[in-house]
């Protein structure tokens, strides 16, 4: 890796640390930048263990605010989505896997800026549990393909009109076991070794750090305005991702 790629590395790492710590709209940045430096496919190995370390400190600080009646409610539709996702991966290749992320993180950019234009529009959604189910392997297999999900668990919450920090405390601990659910998976498709927990341990302080800056930004820094800017940016390699 050029000094430069280690530099978006470490940015990529900073800015998931923030999105666990608060700052929703930091969370795409990652997916879209490494999947430039290491492959689409690939790059979905590399980050799994670095949101974990992310997950851990968000249960740490935020675990009393978690509503375990709708983690229980997601989880069962989410582990089959995971199985969906793995099943997916082990038949497409990098070249037909990149523009697959780029249109769900194109997606996920939309629902994103949907949500922020008329938050209000989605507590209408009717709360029963189909609409779970759907979420549920929504978030499952979104987050097997690419380990972004956190857009549509937003979207959820809102609907079922979660709380601020409920939602943050939800998150937290739902995100951390299906990221552990996937270990397995990430590892049977040989995109977890000893090479990429070498480079998740260089990177994990970076993103604790970005936790600790995270919890401080959320109380001192207008959350749309991080998140117009990073949804345009998501945009633009998204449909660069699609195009390649």
């Amino acid at each position: 890796m050029s000094i430069f790629a280690w530099l978006l590395a470490a940015l990529a790492a900073f800015c998931m640390g923030i999105g666990k710590g608060g700052l929703v709209g930091m969370s795409l940045l990652h997916v879209v930048v490494f999947a430039f430096l290491f492959g689409a496919r690939d790059s979905t190995g590399i980050v799994l263990p670095m949101l974990l370390v992310g997950d851990v400190c968000a249960v740490t600080w935020y675990r009393q605010h978690a509503r375990w009646d709708y983690i229980r409610r997601m989880l069962p539709p989410a582990g089959i989505g995971i199985v969906a996702g793995a099943l997916l991966m082990h038949r497409v290749s990098d070249l037909r896997f990149r523009p697959l992320i780029g249109w769900i993180i194109l997606s996920l950019a939309a629902l994103q800026l949907a949500r922020m234009i008329r938050e209000d529009s989605f507590g209408d959604v009717p709360h029963n549990r189909w609409f779970g189910w759907t979420m549920g392997l929504l978030t499952g297999v979104t987050s097997m393909l690419a380990n972004a999900a956190g857009p549509i668990f937003a979207l959820y919450a809102l609907a079922v009109s979660l709380p601020k920090f409920e939602m943050v405390g939800t998150s937290a601990w739902l995100f951390l076991i299906i990221n552990a659910v996937k270990v397995p998976f990430s590892a049977s498709l040989g995109l977890i070794h000893e090479q990429t927990l070498m480079l998740n341990l260089t990177l994990a302080p970076v993103v604790v750090a970005g936790v600790f800056s995270g919890r401080w930004l959320t109380t001192r820094v207008p959350q749309k305005t991080f998140d117009l800017l990073l949804l345009a940016f998501a945009g633009v390699a998204a449909l660069r991702l699609i195009w390649s």
